[in-house]
């Protein structure tokens, strides 16, 4: 039991900075998408593409800080070639998971729980090449992506008018209030966005370690 507590302490140390600062620019996103902002920085537009102010970019930045930190602290990934090529594979299967669920093509029965199993094996893949960093990873993503879920929640009560409520041109599910937030916002939010956090941070975390591994053998070798 100590030794579950000291891990959970531990990883909210690591991720309460990044959540903070992740935090801020989601609150920057809104309101600049409610003040008509730019929209090459605040694109209003169904799913924000493109949108420079935005917390898709992060996962870049704080999977390689992640994992240097976990290293620093004595925790060894499982392999870093196994790390990058589960990475890859589970970036496949989470689009993959995600076009087969909600894509309107493929159409078969069950296939929705076919993306999602697909989305679990995505984030799985990620536990099995380094487990400390993909429980990082994990709750980071939930740190980030549980305020955005609920901003979304009351972006379509109010009808906002920015990418928080806004559903795509070829939405065809629910219109009421809770079944549009639970498809548009909590499923993408709190299962496809956290896969992608944990896909993306674990990839560029293990070319991290990488990097600094080659540039700190390479001293010693001269």
């Amino acid at each position: 039991m100590p030794e579950t507590t000291s891990q959970r302490l531990s990883t909210t140390r690591l991720i309460l900075v990044p959540a903070i600062i992740t935090l801020a620019i989601t609150i920057l996103r809104l309101v600049g998408e409610l003040q008509h902002w730019p929209s090459r920085l605040f694109n209003p537009n169904p799913g924000g593409p493109g949108s420079i102010v935005g917390i898709v970019w992060l996962p870049f930045i704080f999977g390689p800080y992640f994992a240097i930190k976990l290293t620093d602290a004595g925790e060894r990934t499982k392999g870093i070639g196994k790390g990058i090529g589960f990475a890859v594979l589970g970036f496949l299967l989470a689009f993959g998971g995600v076009i087969i669920a909600f894509g309107p093509r493929p159409n078969f029965p069950g296939k929705i729980v076919v993306g999602l199993v697909m989305l679990v094996i995505a984030a799985w893949l990620q536990f099995s090449a380094w487990p400390s960093l993909g429980k990082v990873l994990l709750a980071y993503g939930y740190a980030a992506r549980i305020p955005v879920a609920i901003i979304m929640f009351f972006a379509i009560r109010g009808s906002w008018g920015t990418h928080y409520d806004a559903a795509g041109p070829d939405y065809t599910g629910p219109t009421g209030l809770w079944g549009k937030w639970f498809e548009i916002g909590a499923i993408p939010q709190l299962v496809f966005w956290v896969v992608f956090t944990l896909v993306v941070g674990s990839l560029f975390g293990e070319l991290a370690v990488a990097i600094a591994r080659r540039e700190k053998a390479a001293p010693q070798a001269a």
